[in-house]
Order: structure tokens, then sequence, then C-alpha cells
């Protein structure tokens, strides 16, 4: 079969599983790992508004005062930006494998990207973080890196399938040789460096700075290696399946040997603590801001073996979870203002105000604000229970309708 003259490079070329079996068993594989981050990213951010820890600015990863499961309860959430961003490039190589034309997948990944940048620096921070609105100050976080990321890649899809690839994997593979340079040192080129790069604030305008969270190095990169694994998704599932491990052992060894040998890949080095405990939590405590190559290892690795472990027929338990990973920006843009409204209305019940959840004008924090760990555990639970009507109500009207506003939520 041959591509299209106007069909992205290397996407047609192989036809996805025939079989309605085949096909579902895939599709189901990547939307029960897509729910499972989305599923752990919730619970990261109801940590934000209900551990009293994170109410009082604890650092749950912080090695001087360790405490083991608070630490696993934020560590384990560092799966949740690489797979999603990995996942939303497969995505859209699987997109242009059902019939969208080289153009009209670049054209689609532009505007959906610049759609995402503007809901990031709206709805996401006015809504959802901060309930108010605040036109002087701005945050660049994961929604906004993922935006310019499918911009990036609309460029990219012109290209051949391999060399997409291979720009992802080098820019995954060679950023941290940059860490050494410093934006003070670029003169006027430091706020570019910032958001490219290093993160930081970036004035954008007199009165105007943008908080970056989320430089777009390495992040563009991981979504065009996704793109890359997108053409791998579709080959048979032996086949399939057998990549998906090798690849993922293969990216998990990386990780612990790079990782063992503190030369290269992480400008913080793991050093030898008051246990053998505490020095595995160091060994696992990889830079995430920007992250470096051993926490993408750390994270994209396994990643990919839960991938090949799910592709197959799902035990029911799973389905829900399914359903939050075939409507993951749906879910993403509910659950904040979800659970900031929760916090709210628990902290109005506990202590009569809640004005220091509030962005602008935020009062003093109650000194016994917030919960334990199981607490927050059961506010989790709860969102979780909330969201799952209205995501399924969702997932069902994609299924039915293929209007073009749908593909951009």
């Amino acid at each position: 079969m041959h591509a299209a003259p106007d069909a992205p490079a290397g996407v047609t070329a192989t036809p996805p599983p025939t079989g309605a079996a085949g096909a579902a068993a895939r599709l189901d594989a990547v939307d029960l790992l897509r729910g499972l981050v989305m599923v752990l990213m919730l619970l990261d951010h109801t940590r934000d508004y209900f551990h009293f820890g994170a109410q009082h600015g604890v650092d749950p990863l912080d090695l001087a005062h360790p405490n083991v499961p608070l630490f696993f309860t934020r560590w384990i959430t560092h799966y949740c930006a690489p797979t999603f961003v990995l996942l939303a490039g497969a995505g859209a190589f699987l997109s242009g494998s059902r019939g969208k034309s080289r153009r009209e997948l670049s054209w689609f990944l532009v505007t959906r990207g610049l759609w995402l940048v503007l809901l990031e620096m709206t709805y996401v921070q006015w809504a959802g973080w901060d309930f108010a609105v605040n036109l002087h100050s701005h945050y660049a976080l994961v929604i906004w890196a993922l935006g310019w990321s499918m911009v990036g890649l609309a460029a990219l899809v012109h290209l051949p399938l391999w060399a997409v690839t291979a720009f992802g994997v080098t820019m995954i593979a060679g950023h941290n040789a940059f860490d050494a340079v410093k934006p003070d040192a670029l003169g006027a080129f430091g706020p570019a460096w910032r958001l490219l790069h290093a993160g930081g604030p970036v004035e954008i305008a007199r009165g105007h700075t943008l908080a970056v969270g989320y430089p777009l190095i390495p992040w563009i990169g991981v979504m065009a290696a996704g793109f890359g694994l997108g053409a791998m998704l579709v080959r048979p599932a032996v086949e399939r399946r057998r990549t998906l491990w090798i690849l993922g052992v293969t990216l998990t060894l990386g990780f612990l040997a790079l990782r063992f040998g503190n030369f290269y890949g992480d400008p913080r080095p793991w050093t030898l603590q008051a246990s053998g405990l505490f020095t595995a939590l160091s060994f696992l405590d990889c830079q995430k801001y920007p992250p470096s190559l051993c926490y993408l290892l750390m994270t994209i690795g396994p990643a990919l073996l839960l991938l090949a472990w799910c592709d197959g027929p799902l035990p029911r338990l799973l389905k829900p979870i399914v359903v939050f990973g075939r409507v993951p920006m749906f879910f993403y843009l509910l659950h904040i203002p979800l659970v900031h409204g929760l916090a709210v209305v628990v902290n109005l019940a506990r202590f009569g105000r809640a004005d220091w959840l509030y962005g602008v004008h935020p009062g003093p924090t109650p000194a016994s604000v917030g919960f334990g760990l199981g607490g927050t555990y059961l506010a989790w639970l709860a969102v979780l229970v909330v969201l799952y009507p209205a995501c399924r109500w969702f997932a069902d009207l994609k299924r039915r309708r293929r209007d073009v506003w749908l593909s951009y939520l």
C-alpha cells in the first residue's frame, strides 16, 4: 500500500491491524495508560489542595525531612507529564494514519496547540488554579508545553518519519549537555533560554510576567518521539508487544546505568544517605523542572512496559480508567476547578473562610489547615467518583458524533 502524495511521511505506509478485536485491544491499552496517568495527576493536584504539608509549603521530596509515604505519593505522579506528552505524539500519528493528509494534520496540530496555550493562560489559570483573574502574571505549565509541542510537531510532520523520531530522541538525550548555560550569561537572549530550557520568570511585556515551569526543551522532543511510537502501535499485535517490551526494558536499564554513574543525564546527582532506603530515594529523585534525561528514562521506560503488559483484553474492573483515558483534555479541564472548589467548600466549613486559596489577594493560611495522607486520598477518590459520569457522557458523545470541535477537547 502506497502513501498518498500529501500524507504524513510514513503514516499511511502501514495500515492499522485489521479486525475489530485487534484495533480495540490496542486502543484500549493506550487509553488505559493515559487514564492511569490522569488519575495519578488528579492525586497530585488533590495533594496540592488538601495535604497539610502542601498547604504549608513542605516539599514532599525533601530528603532532609523524609516522609516515605508522602515521598512516593508525589514521586509516582512523575509519570504523568512524560506519558501524557508521549501519547499525545502517538495520537497525532494515529490521527494521520486514519486518513488526514500531511497538511491537514499539520494544521490541526497548530490550531489545537495554540488553543491549548490559550486555555492554559486563561481558563486553566483563572478558573482552575487561582479562582481569580490576573492579567499581569501567567503560568506556563504542562498544557502550555503540550500546546507548543504540538505546534513544533506541526512543522516536523513534513519530514520523513525517521527524521521526526531522530529529532525527538536527540533532543531528549542531548539537552542536558546545555545545563551549564545559564540565562543570566546570555544577556538579551536570557528570556528566550528560560522559555526553551532553563525555566523561571520571563517578562513578556512591561508589567506582565510568565512563570515558565515547563520549558519547551525537551518536551517537544518527547512529543516527536511519541509520533515515532505511534508508527509502532499500528504494527501487528505480536510485533507491537515485543517492540514495546524491548523499548521499555532498554530505557529502564538505561536509566539505572546512567543514574548510577552520576556523570550525565541529571544536574542533581544522587548521594549516600543515612540509610539504604533514603539512598534509594535520592537515586529516584530526578529533576523534573526541566525534565532531565534520567527523569524521562525513569518514567517513559516503565510506562512502555505497562503499555506492553496491558496490550490485550482488559479486566472489567479497569474499564472506568479507560473512560478517563479517552477524554484526557476534558478530564484535565474539569478536575482542577473541581478539586480547588472542593477545597474551598471544606475550608469554609472548617474555618469559615478560604481566602488563602484565591490567587490575587490570598489571606493568611490557618496553622491547622490541611489533612494527612488518609484525608487526601479520600478527597482524591471523591473527586474521581464525581468526574466519572461526566467523562463517560463526553466519551459517549465523542463516539457518537464527529463534530470538529470535539477533537479540540
